[in-house]
């Protein structure tokens, strides 16, 4: 039996699966045209005030600052755990061994810098805050 026939069966599969619910629930769902449906919120409370809130960037900001360096903290621990005995052999350089992972450091700490330069590392200020750096 050729490889790809199970492939394009699998794939056919995959697809008809989706369309079949699909076309299931479009079928069976009850048809009652309720204004409360086209709420914003179908939870049967009246919203207040408008959709659109505006959120301080910062916190996202924080949030992928705080991935990126947790994500150099999983990959430091391993690595210097990889390299200790590279490190103790006398063929291998320091240069050779410690390089790659000085790179990884510096790109991360130019990012770093680059982001404090923008400010996006300083959190929102308080009134009480301005006032005292104007004067």
């Amino acid at each position: 039996m050729n490889d790809w026939i199970a492939i394009g069966a699998l794939a056919l599969v995959g697809v008809l699966i989706p369309f079949g619910m699909m076309a299931v629930s479009y079928l069976l769902r009850p048809t009652v045209p309720e204004t409360s449906k086209r709420a914003t919120y179908e939870s049967g409370e009246i919203p207040t005030g408008g959709t659109r809130i505006r959120f301080n960037i910062q916190y996202y900001m924080v949030a992928l600052l705080f991935v990126i360096f947790d994500i150099e903290t999983v990959l430091l621990f391993p690595w210097a755990v990889a390299y200790q005995d590279a490190l103790a052999a006398e063929e291998i350089s320091l240069v050779s061994a410690l390089g790659p992972m000085l790179l990884f450091v510096a790109i991360l700490l130019v990012g770093l810098a680059w982001a404090w330069r923008n400010g996006a590392v300083q959190w929102a200020q308080t009134a009480r805050q301005l006032e005292t750096d104007r004067q």
